[in-house]
């Protein structure tokens, strides 16, 4: 159910070095860890990932090199609709064209990790549990032997957005005109979801993952690698309501966003900071196809630096949201 293609952009650019974005000398951040601390208390409601005594743990282990998203590849319902009318959604396989989509995005990669040049690098997989998520990670997977895969874990919180049960082709396409009119986020399908209702359980997806990196569940017994790759299988919305949720993009950034093509793959890595940039490894323009306007690309800007607990008190969206400050009696 594709709207655009982003395949050969984004997954061309996995080998891409990542280019300097335009001057970002109006970015801020807190000058110390500390100082982010204090300053995240909202009054007596805190922010349990930035406590100081979290701050205060020793040892934790390193966080991952990278998150990389990889929508699944081509499925029988990219190339025929009516399919949804008579197999369930969750039980829809892939063609042979996107399991030879999955297990090229495979190898693409692990080339991307290889250039990093070390030894000890492994993947951990999160995958959909839907049909065609699952068998892209089997074909993405032969990429890896099995000394290289830390471990997977199905998750039905990356499942595909409901759109009901069996699917009546007509109804299902009157509903999708009625969507563009409504707003692609909050509109629900009948005895289906909304991209809000994923973005809900996306929420708690977002939330175990960050405990697992916390507390570094992937990492095999006995290594705490710098070198982890976390991979996430799931669906095109699926994974723009991620990102979202992620950078905390607005609904309206959220709607102006584009679907990844079958086998594509989005890469959020390590910044110098800690965080998580798309800065990192994609370039602004690759970027700017995928739908991020200027703000969004500024704060990506921001996340390459950043370390993580901060927050970005003069964040781009402050002064394109409050247009009052162009008066000069509120500066």
């Amino acid at each position: 159910m594709a709207t655009h293609s982003l395949t050969t952009s984004l997954s061309s650019s996995l080998l891409l070095p990542p280019r300097k974005l335009v001057n970002s000398s109006l970015i801020q951040c807190c000058k110390t860890q500390n100082e982010s601390v204090e300053l995240s208390t909202n009054g007596k409601a805190g922010f349990p990932e930035k406590s100081p005594q979290k701050q205060q743990l020793k040892n934790l282990p390193p966080r991952p090199r990278r998150i990389i998203l990889v929508r699944h590849g081509q499925s029988q319902g990219n190339v025929d609709e009516s399919v949804y009318t008579r197999i369930a959604d969750p039980k829809i396989s892939l063609t042979e064209k996107g399991k030879a989509q999955a297990e090229e995005c495979g190898k693409r990669i692990r080339e991307m990790i290889e250039k990093d040049e070390a030894d000890d690098w492994k993947v951990y997989f999160y995958v959909s549990p839907y049909k065609r998520t699952r068998e892209t990670l089997q074909n993405l997977a032969r990429a890896f032997e099995r000394s290289r895969i830390a471990g997977m874990r199905e998750e039905p919180r990356l499942r595909e957005q409901d759109f009901g049960n069996f699917q009546d082709r007509e109804r299902m396409r009157a509903e999708k005109a009625i969507r563009m009119l409504y707003g692609r986020f909050f509109f629900r399908f009948p005895n289906g979801e909304s991209a809000a209702d994923v973005y809900d359980r996306i929420t708690g997806f977002r939330e175990t993952l960050r405990a697992d990196i916390d507390i570094g569940r992937f990492q095999p017994p006995g290594e705490q690698s710098p070198n982890m790759n976390l991979v996430i299988v799931s669906h095109g919305l699926t994974l723009r309501v991620f990102l979202m949720r992620w950078y905390k993009w607005t609904v309206e950034q959220y709607e102006k966003l584009h679907n990844f093509g079958n086998g594509g793959v989005v890469v959020m890595e390590r910044g110098f900071g800690g965080r998580y940039s798309l800065l990192m490894h994609h370039t602004e323009e690759e970027l700017r196809e995928f739908g991020l306007t200027d703000d969004m690309l500024k704060d990506q800007e921001w996340q390459k630096i950043a370390r993580p607990g901060e927050l970005n008190y003069d964040g781009p969206m402050m002064n394109s949201f409050f247009t009052h400050f162009e008066d000069d009696d509120c500066q």
